[in-house]
């Protein structure tokens, strides 16, 4: 009788304890990570701010994404922001942060940052995504009296002294795709590379193709786009990982692809910005 007491004292402790540990592996996976599929009620969507729908994006913001002044954006990614906040019945408002901060982990004072960020897996493990909504490439530019700004070609620019944004996915391309014989230069912001640029620090610099084709028009003198390398990259609406708030910003994401006002914002605003040569491998 005591050694079958046993045995049954010994079953019923493995099973409580197989039971406690199912309950602690399912808790985990439902607090969400990159990529988790979770419910969002659009008509009560969870907020960083109750009523008000909280935007980040860094300054300087560049035009043709962002255009007017930060209490009225417009420009690509303003619209973008603009008609998500509208059809979720929600005034906007918008607060600054920078591009390097803001795939870090870790939480976040705002619903969603939009700014140029590309979807990558070593991002989604600190962050959630949308959907894309635009998809990029990058663009390299330089001076034209450079001698690289006839190049045809990734290997005519690999005796460049290159230039980009710390953590962006141009820089990654320089190391990755050029692989120059020279290391590049990595700068916090954008306007510092443009600066290095300017001043000859640097041969060229790169960033996506329409900011690169933007500053050749408005920003740079005398300078030229070489060309674009599309790398089927993705722009997309960074969140707090597990936020749940991404499954509303995808269901209007989808409405808007579907009614064709993401195709009309992007006509109005980059159409004219992405017929650029391709550089050949």
């Amino acid at each position: 009788m005591i050694r079958l007491a046993s045995i049954v004292l010994l079953v019923v402790g493995l099973l409580l304890c197989l039971a406690g540990c199912g309950q602690q592996g399912s808790g985990g996976s439902a607090q969400g990570g990159s990529g988790t599929k979770q419910s969002c009620d659009i008509k009560n969507p969870p907020l960083f701010k109750k009523g008000v729908l909280t935007v980040a994006t860094d300054r300087p913001a560049y035009p043709p994404w962002f255009e007017g002044s930060p209490e009225h954006y417009s420009g690509f990614e303003g619209e973008v922001a603009n008609e998500v906040a509208k059809r979720m019945d929600l005034p906007i408002t918008w607060v600054v942060e920078p591009f390097n901060k803001s795939y870090a982990p870790g939480a976040k004072d705002y619903d969603f940052d939009i700014n140029e960020i590309t979807i990558t897996p070593e991002r989604e493990r600190a962050v959630d995504f949308s959907e894309g909504y635009f998809d990029d490439a990058q663009g390299v530019l330089t001076l034209k009296d450079s001698q690289f700004a006839d190049a045809k070609t990734i290997s005519d620019l690999k005796d460049a002294k290159f230039g980009a944004q710390v953590g962006t996915t141009s820089l990654e391309f320089i190391n990755q795709i050029v692989k120059p014989n020279e290391e590049p230069k990595v700068y916090d912001t954008t306007n510092d590379a443009k600066s290095a640029l300017e001043s000859g620090q640097i041969d060229a610099m790169v960033t996506d193709l329409v900011t690169t084709v933007y500053l050749r028009d408005f920003e740079i003198k005398n300078s030229v786009v070489v060309g674009q390398y599309p790398k089927n990259e993705q722009f997309g609406m960074l969140f707090q990982q597990g936020n749940p708030l991404v499954g509303c910003v995808n269901q209007v994401l989808g409405e808007m692809k579907e009614d064709g006002t993401l195709q009309k914002l992007k006509e109005k605003y980059l159409q004219q910005y992405l017929s650029v040569p391709t550089l050949k491998d």
